[in-house]
């Protein structure tokens, strides 16, 4: 096989026709690529990718070819995929202020040109669930977009489609989470058009790498809420005297156990 692509967590070898992708057990933070593991991180990404993408099949189609049909080495942590033309923007979608979204809003009152009400706080949910979309840098940070960008750049029917089906997953997959105690705060999708023009959702689907979950039970709008995803080892890391460039920090393993931890304990919740 030959490999087409090397992501800051994922490879894609091509084999035939189809994609091979293969999540690693590696950790980005701030679009850098740490030098510390954390054991079995990529095993959670892609068996709850696959759950969520049987639990949302009638919302959109995905890419998963077979979780089963793939090299042995890999088993567990790779999928068979389509090959698909993928569209240059980041599905994001908010149902909570956190992140980057909170930094927009405080000094907007927006976010990618969505007014929000005045008076929200870190942690506030959102009156309803707001398409806020990013680009897709190959170097670099991820920008916001306004939707008028996004039809500027894909056509008013793709943008369309896109924000139908992003809010939809969202939407679709927070009220599931919901009903085992969790909040899905926020994530980030990843499209790509079939050769007949069908939006397929690809990459990963509602994981701790692309999304922010807490637990509801926990929840205090007004500061930043306990999570089970990334954003532990994105607050290890904002407290060390880095600049947030190459080469990043090992990190230490009481906060590589501590995010196994979390990332198993969101499988298990979200998938009993």
């Amino acid at each position: 096989m030959e490999l087409v692509h090397s992501g800051k967590v994922r490879e894609l070898y091509a084999d035939g026709d189809d994609l091979i992708m293969v999540a690693s057990d590696r950790v980005s933070v701030y679009d850098v690529v740490l030098p510390t593991p954390v054991p079995g991180k990529g095993q959670v990404l892609t068996q709850l990718s696959l759950w969520w993408f049987a639990q949302l099949a009638d919302v959109v189609p995905n890419h998963v070819i077979s979780a089963t049909s793939v090299p042995p080495e890999w088993a567990g942590r790779a999928v068979r995929c389509r090959r698909l033309d993928m569209v240059p923007v980041e599905c994001v979608a908010r149902g909570y202020l956190a992140g980057l979204g909170l930094q927009s809003y405080n000094e907007t009152g927006t976010i990618s040109g969505v007014p929000l009400p005045p008076g929200l706080v870190e942690g506030s949910r959102l009156p309803e669930p707001v398409f806020t979309p990013t680009t897709k840098a190959a170097v670099g940070h991820d920008e916001p977009m306004t939707y008028e960008e996004v039809v500027a750049l894909t056509g008013e029917a793709t943008a369309a489609s896109l924000r139908r089906a992003t809010l939809e997953v969202y939407r679709r997959g927070a009220a599931l989470a919901a009903g085992r105690g969790i909040i899905i705060a926020d994530t980030k999708l990843e499209f790509g058009l079939a050769p007949d023009g069908t939006l397929v959702l690809a990459d990963e689907v509602l994981t701790p790498d692309s999304s922010r979950f807490w637990l509801m039970s926990e929840w205090r709008p007004g500061g930043p809420q306990r999570s089970l995803d990334k954003q532990f080892v994105r607050d290890w890391s904002s407290r060390l005297d880095w600049d947030r460039k190459p080469p990043g920090p090992a990190i230490p393993p009481d906060v590589v156990a501590a995010t196994q931890a979390r990332y198993a304990e969101l499988y298990e919740r979200l998938t009993r």
